[in-house]
């Protein structure tokens, strides 16, 4: 099921987001190459399939979540440009091709990734890309602000880089991944969740719940195959965590505690779905790939 889902989403979200990257000046026409370079080299989605799975969960419209879709992967995307930068991780290769700054250059990347982060906001706010009331575009907007600013993904940043070389507890390591992988994750689920227009306390605590825990298993899996896989497989160095000197689960936990850690998180999401009916099924597919997946 989740290859055809993930197919069927991915079409829709490139499809919207291929009409983003069209530049109104022929002045800024490489700044918009290499912002459609960072979000359309591939990816699997998985932020924005985790919007239309909880739009859908609740019985919204999947054409009201677009915006959202395109919103947290151009956040994830920026993310991934300014991560890859010298300055923090200096990685030179991303999705199998040199990261942006190799492509381009260091100060177009930094362009690049501040434009997407921009036009994330506007995404939200496109009437094309969801029929939405204003009261609801204005929770959508405070949702990704908090899950992608320093409340959230850049202030896991902030606490990535000062931990290299640290020896951190498990609770320190997740109190950083809730942070840098998790908080754009749970916005993904709430921000779908908006876009159905049927959310409430009940449901947006549940979806919550779900997210929290299929965001620590997405990092924790990430751990474990940049041990596990390899270049080719994952797209990107394979080891660069072990080489910087980073905290990982299986350097805290052990391999087979880890593994073990991220199966009982995928179970913990499926747990926190029992109120759905059948409509929430993408989400637990997608709970499940998470902790399968390869790369």
């Amino acid at each position: 099921m989740i290859a055809r889902y993930q197919a069927q989403c991915q079409a829709r979200v490139d499809g919207a987001l291929t009409l983003l990257f069209v530049p109104h000046l022929a002045e800024v026409a490489r700044l918009y190459e290499a912002m459609r370079y960072s979000v359309m080299n591939g990816g699997k989605r998985v932020r924005p399939l985790l919007v239309y799975g909880a739009c859908e969960a609740l019985g919204g419209e999947v054409a009201n979540a677009d915006g959202a879709a395109c919103a947290v992967e151009l956040i994830h995307a920026y993310s991934l440009v300014h991560d890859d930068l010298p300055a923090m991780d200096d990685d030179d290769l991303r999705r199998g091709q040199p990261t942006t700054h190799k492509a381009f250059d260091e100060a177009c990347a930094i362009l690049a990734g501040d434009g997407l982060q921009a036009m994330a906001f506007a995404a939200l706010s496109d009437m094309a890309l969801g029929r939405l009331s204003d009261g609801t575009r204005l929770q959508m907007v405070r949702a990704l602000a908090l899950g992608a600013g320093p409340a959230g993904m850049v202030g896991g940043q902030a606490i990535d880089l000062g931990s290299v070389g640290l020896k951190l507890d498990q609770a320190a390591l997740e109190q950083m991944h809730r942070h840098k992988t998790g908080a754009l994750i749970e916005a993904s689920v709430v921000l779908g969740a908006l876009a159905s227009e049927r959310a409430n306390a009940q449901s947006l605590s549940a979806l919550k719940a779900y997210a929290g825990a299929v965001g620590l298993a997405f990092q924790v899996q990430d751990d474990i195959l940049d041990v596990e896989s390899d270049t080719a497989t994952l797209g990107k160095r394979q080891g660069a965590d072990i080489a910087r000197d980073k905290p990982t689960y299986p350097a805290l936990l052990g391999m087979d505690v880890a593994k073990a850690y991220a199966h009982e998180l995928r179970d913990q999401a499926l747990h926190a779905l029992q109120p759905f009916s059948s409509s929430a099924e993408p989400l637990r597919a997608l709970a499940r790939y998470i902790v399968d997946r390869r790369n």
